[in-house]
């Protein structure tokens, strides 16, 4: 993480220690947004999905990613601001980190994000190194933003060597910026726990509640809405895995209440948290044991 700095509420003037979150780059460097200290923080009061995103560029390979804008919550008045990021400066030609041919910087693989900071998060993702194929195929799902060599779950990076029996590789996240992108994302992220032929069971477009994912032994809802998850929601994938035989997850973008972590506690459901970034972390010790063990 990086270091603390104060950061003044433009509403009250009181000064917040603000660590600026620490990215990982495709090429495994650590990508840190450049702070504008010297522009004032501005008060968040609306939110657009383009103002969310700022690029950066990795000091080590001169990727130019997007990456979830620093914003800070004042411990004091409660007021939410977006502070100032440096612009990104362009690369001189010959540089370190130009683009190879037939690929314009910022225009790489994915990179592998193995942390979250969303609501709830309980610890970092528990992933190994490498990186992830994003499969394709029937019953798989696309989404916007995402990339990645084809192949099989279990492979190395590709064109690298595969990876050790029995460990799997770096989850390869897909950004979120649509609903569809959440339920694409819990899928591969399904797959990569070791489910196969995960799928919607019909072909009705995406609600705006929750969104069934089924595979041989599994359960599973998503919830792209940005309201928590509540108790009765968490009952009923509870009740749909126990009709089917079969182990219940929930995969949810604004975390859930706190009736909803109890419940899923007491009947072993592992609960899941989305970020941005598409990186989704387990929240309660079922999933935790779901990650450590997968499918």
């Amino acid at each position: 993480m990086a270091d603390a700095v104060p950061v003044p509420c433009p509403a009250c003037l009181r000064e917040n220690d603000y660590a600026a979150p620490v990215f990982p780059c495709a090429c495994g460097s650590p990508v840190v947004p450049p702070l504008d200290l010297a522009t004032a923080p501005a008060p968040l009061t609306h939110r657009t999905w383009s103002e969310t995103w700022v690029a950066v560029r990795c000091a080590a390979c001169g990727r130019v990613s997007e990456w979830p804008h620093p914003e800070l919550g004042c411990a004091s008045c409660g007021t939410v601001a977006r502070i100032a990021v440096h612009p990104v400066d362009p690369v001189a030609p010959g540089a370190s980190g130009a683009s190879a041919p037939g690929g314009g910087v910022g225009q790489g693989a994915r990179p592998d994000v193995r942390g979250g900071r969303g609501g709830g998060v309980r610890g970092q993702g528990r992933t190994g190194p490498g990186g992830s194929a994003r499969p394709d195929g029937p019953g798989g799902f696309g989404g916007s933003g995402g990339s990645g060599g084809s192949g099989a779950a279990g492979t190395g990076a590709p064109g690298g060597p595969p990876a050790a029996p029995g460990r799997r590789p770096a989850f390869r996240p897909v950004t979120i910026r649509t609903a569809q992108d959440a339920v694409a994302t819990a899928a591969l992220y399904l797959r990569w726990l070791g489910f196969q032929d995960v799928r919607r069971p019909d072909g009705r477009p995406i609600p705006t509640a929750a969104v069934d994912l089924r595979a041989p032994g599994l359960v599973a809802q998503v919830d792209p809405t940005t309201a928590p998850a509540g108790l009765r929601a968490v009952e009923c994938v509870w009740l749909n895995g126990l009709t089917a035989s079969a182990t219940s997850v929930y995969f949810s973008l604004a975390g859930y209440t706190q009736d909803a972590r109890s419940r899923a506690d007491d009947l072993g459901i592992p609960l899941f948290v989305m970020d941005l970034t598409g990186m989704p972390q387990p929240v309660n010790d079922p999933a935790d044991a779901l990650v450590g063990a997968g499918a």
